[in-house]
């Protein structure tokens, strides 16, 4: 599991780049360069790195579930996924 600090710091900038995305499309629109590199350096959409939302892991992040591939495999063999199931031929 991740430091707690680590997903934390992930989290408050997600909360900034939702806060300030409209008025950073406005200013990219309108072409006020200045203005734009005023605003918080977390406020931009680049900065953001996916991470498992059950454990904080920051490698291996699977985007369709959202999870990294070690928890969705746990999830996957206790039946916890719907419609995963574990192949075998």
């Amino acid at each position: 599991m991740a430091r707690k600090s680590l997903i934390a710091r992930e989290r408050k900038r997600e909360r900034m780049v939702a806060k300030y995305a409209e008025l950073r499309e406005q200013l990219k629109k309108e072409g006020k360069w200045e203005e734009l590199d005023k605003l918080p350096r977390n406020s931009s959409s680049v900065r953001l790195h996916n991470r498992c939302r059950l454990t904080g892991r920051p490698k291996g992040y699977m985007r369709m579930f959202g999870i990294s591939r070690v928890a969705f495999r746990r999830m996957a063999l206790n039946g916890k996924i719907p419609g995963v199931t574990k192949a075998s031929w």
